[in-house]
């Protein structure tokens, strides 16, 4: 399923790179005369994050040593690991360690040695390449030396891992990039049909690979891969091995792992990551509403770092365009999909750790319940976007670090958002704790309890995105009160920077109703004293507005966590209204 949804977006992008081919960062190239004197080595990094890409031949690397097709890392091309770097003089004193150190070169040489082979190899097999040859002059004549004396390799050597090709002096295209390697690229044999096994992903007869390509995920090893199997360790069956036992063409196998390259790369716009979770999202349509959509969706639970950018204008063109699809406004065919992948790393294999599949309309239903729920009145001094991924973990974090919050939190809140079940409960008294703490309810926290609450309560009366004069929850109302009891105290107060009840009473009134009520009661006819008659008057009257709801009992003893949720809810409520215009 997962595998068939990736093959399909291959097909369906017609941006990606050819059968057999793939675009690779490569961030250096050495530039030779056809006789294969080093002239220089060209810059081609964009940024100190990515590099110019090139359409070279694809090919599978594993664990056993392999080099590409006139491109590789520093090991493969140049002989060069930190490993051939002087020991210290300590370090030269230590025969374990100095002969440790001549067993990783002799391994990378082995590595090299390969590389130059398969150059010469090639130079042969097609003699009218002029690029190939001066390859393998470069390396006859002991062109590495002269690299390591250019002022780019202090740079150079300090990316390792880095890709490195050739360019011949006066071309346009890199050696990796020459017409003659086409060739190289494995063709499937001429077999009779009935022969080979079905590809599970096409359904069709076809030649099955033997080992995938990687796939690297952040965190994981280079040489991970979405599928892959162990050999002799219980996965064999009817005496195959490898990628027979769950056979995938060459075809299917190039385009699902192109696709999933394209949507793991750097500046994707189809992927979020939380921890060491990678989150990927696409669409089965290629259409401007698709589009839209994947853009949306990064926007609600990516991160945008940008001074220029604009949130408020950002997540509510995110709502227009779910709203749009919901509506019917943007045209969406009956049977277009969404697909979101969650994958984590794990060894040397990637991991599935969620897997989504839905209707592109329900898809948007979902999303648009999201921003139903967490609908709130606007904090008149705060007012920014509150409906996305990172500010609902920032406002339960430490300090609004998203490192300080639960590991499976931000994974949990995705999962509610994409499938339209209650967030979880670990969100709702996380925020609980994170306002006790900073005794003080943010807009964001204020939304994330109001939705907690909304969805698990299906049946009871749900909370209102302003002030509800006639919600008669025991928790609503005693927040209510409470921040009308501390708006009085601020009225009644010269002083900008007054201590309210809030930092005092808040945690106590929101746990315990009954034992804090009735002193801040009390107080509050002190505050009262200091205001003019019409003060006193709308603020008697609102107080004998929400205490004639309170049960005749008197206040609770104690709420439950949520009308603690209510409570806040209620405090937050009440405090906007104070603050908004009445018609």
């Amino acid at each position: 399923m997962i595998l068939k949804a990736l093959y399909d977006y291959y097909n369906r992008s017609g941006n990606l790179a050819p059968a057999g081919f793939e675009k690779k960062e490569i961030p250096f190239i050495i530039v030779i005369d056809k006789d294969g004197k080093f002239l220089r080595i060209e810059d081609r990094r964009i940024d100190n994050k990515s590099s110019q890409k090139f359409l070279v031949i694809k090919d599978a690397r594993s664990s056993n040593p392999k080099p590409y097709l006139f491109y590789d890392n520093l090991e493969y091309t140049l002989n060069y690991t930190k490993d051939n770097e002087p020991l210290s003089e300590e370090d030269l004193m230590d025969s374990k360690k100095v002969e440790e150190n001549m067993k990783k070169i002799n391994k990378s040489k082995i590595k090299y040695d390969m590389f130059v082979k398969k150059c010469q190899e090639l130079s042969d097999k097609y003699p009218d390449s002029e690029e190939f040859k001066a390859v393998a002059l470069f390396y006859e004549n002991g062109g590495t030396a002269s690299v390591m004396n250019d002022p780019l390799w202090e740079q150079m050597k300090k990316k390792v891992g880095a890709n490195v090709s050739f360019l011949l002096q006066g071309k346009t295209e890199i050696v990796a990039e020459a017409k003659e390697l086409e060739k190289e690229i494995e063709k499937a044999e001429s077999e009779e049909g009935q022969d080979l096994p079905y590809c599970l992903i096409t359904g069709e007869k076809a030649v099955p690979v033997e080992t995938t390509s990687a796939t690297m995920i952040p965190g994981s090893q280079a040489t991970a891969k979405l599928v892959s199997f162990q050999v002799s360790s219980g996965y064999d069956s009817y005496g195959k091995s490898k990628g027979n036992n769950a056979p995938i063409s060459k075809e299917a196998e190039a385009s699902y792992t192109t696709a999933l390259n394209k949507l793991l790369a750097k500046d994707s716009r189809n992927k979020f990551l939380i921890g060491d979770r990678t989150f990927l999202f696409w669409a089965s349509a290629n259409d401007e509403a698709s589009k839209q959509v994947e853009e949306g969706l990064f926007n609600l639970l990516g991160y945008v770092d940008d001074a220029k950018d604009d949130p408020n204008r950002r997540i509510e063109q995110v709502r227009k365009v779910f709203n749009s699809i919901f509506s019917g406004a943007l045209h969406t065919n009956l049977d277009d999909k969404f697909f979101f992948l969650g994958l984590a790393p794990n060894a040397a294999r990637i991991a599935v750790v969620y897997w989504n599949e839905s209707l592109l309309k329900d898809f948007a239903v979902r999303i648009n319940s999201h921003f139903d729920d967490m609908e709130i009145v606007h904090d008149i001094q705060n007012i920014r976007p509150y409906y996305g991924l990172y500010d609902m973990v920032k406002a339960v974090s430490l300090l609004g670090k998203t490192s300080e919050v639960q590991p499976n939190l931000p994974e949990a809140i995705v999962k509610s958002i994409v499938q339209g079940i209650p967030y979880p409960y670990s969100l709702f008294s996380a925020c609980i704790k994170r306002i006790r703490a900073e005794q003080n309810v943010s807009i964001t926290q204020a939304a994330i309890l109001k939705a907690y609450l909304n969805r698990i309560n299906d049946n009871e009366l749900k909370i209102k995105v302003m002030v509800d004069k006639e919600n008669r929850n025991q928790g609503y109302l005693c927040g209510r009160l409470f921040a009308t009891l501390e708006y009085l105290q601020e009225r009644s107060s010269d002083s900008n920077s007054i201590r309210t009840i809030r930092t005092r009473y808040m945690n106590a009134a929101s746990a315990t109703p009954a034992a804090v009520f009735a002193t801040i009661l009390n107080l509050s006819v002190h505050h009262a004293e200091k205001l003019d008659k019409g003060g006193q008057i709308f603020f008697e009257q609102l107080k004998s507005e929400i205490i004639d709801k309170i049960s005749s009992n008197g206040f609770p003893s104690h709420l439950s966590l949520q009308d603690q949720g209510r409570f806040m809810v209620g405090y937050y409520q009440q405090r906007q209204d104070f603050y908004s215009k009445k018609d």
